[in-house]
């Protein structure tokens, strides 16, 4: 049986299964507008907006608190979900990080620690970036992941927005 929620760590990262107890150190790193400009809900930061997010997350049962090691900060969350057996496929995504984050190579650490433990047990990965979010749409493509189709996606309570749909394949990962 697949774990979609294990520990994961290396020297920069930790990655801990979410749970209800994390709402407040997870809006934290959260409530900066600015972490969402690019996202296709913008209006994440916002409480009340942002409890929605952390509410699918925690449903998920794939979601993570991802703390940098140096600090001991939650600084961000990513997920596992939409595992799907018959296509050897899983999504990761929800993916955010607070600013004091960006550019000091805390996505690709993320990013590695994932893909590396989900190929053990899926051909392909799936991720879903807004059509707008061209920060992310270059961090993926940066990890070798290639834009295959657009497409409205419907977030968890959210209405539905255009995102680029991009594929990884297990064999091009561990090349």
């Amino acid at each position: 049986m697949i774990n979609i929620q294990p520990n994961l760590e290396n020297d920069l990262v930790e990655l801990q299964p979410l749970n209800d107890n994390d709402f407040e150190a997870l809006y934290l790193a959260a409530s900066d507008p600015k972490v969402w400009e690019q996202h296709p809900n913008k209006n994440r930061w916002k409480r009340d907006v942002f409890m929605n997010f952390f509410e699918g997350a925690i449903q998920s049962k794939g979601a993570f608190k991802i703390i940098d090691k140096q600090t001991n900060q939650v600084v961000g969350s990513s997920r596992f979900y939409d595992y799907d057996e018959q296509d050897s496929s899983i999504l990761v995504g929800y993916t955010f990080y607070s600013t004091n984050c960006w550019g000091k190579g805390f996505n690709p650490s993320v990013k590695k620690l994932m893909f590396d433990y989900i190929f053990q047990f899926v051909d392909k990965i799936y991720l879903h970036v807004g059509a707008d979010n061209v920060r992310s749409q270059i961090a993926v493509e940066r990890l070798g992941c290639k834009k295959v189709k657009e497409e409205q996606i419907e977030y968890f309570g959210e209405e539905p927005k255009l995102n680029f749909i991009y594929q990884l394949n297990k064999v091009d990962w561990f090349k």
